[in-house]
């Protein structure tokens, strides 16, 4: 949706201070953190017009934001 924050510590607000304790112990978990973020970035672009994407590439940037969402939630859940 546009204009709608998809930052983790706004998606995962519980886990604020895990996320930030995470990104500097633990070097996958930046890696991951890291990739979000710039796919976060990436689809911000395409929603304001900047970029444009064929509508399957599109797609296939918000299934990566949502793999990597997940693997970032699993971490901060087993932490």
């Amino acid at each position: 949706m546009f204009g709608e924050s998809h930052n983790l510590a706004d998606e995962l607000p519980e886990f604020k201070d895990k996320i930030s304790q995470l990104k500097t112990e633990n070097a996958h978990f930046a890696k991951l953190f890291g990739e979000y973020d710039e796919a976060v970035h990436q689809l911000h672009r395409v929603e304001q017009g900047i970029e444009v994407h064929a509508d399957e590439v599109v797609e296939a940037m918000k299934l990566k934001r949502l793999h990597l969402k997940d693997a970032l939630y699993d971490m901060l859940r087993k932490a």
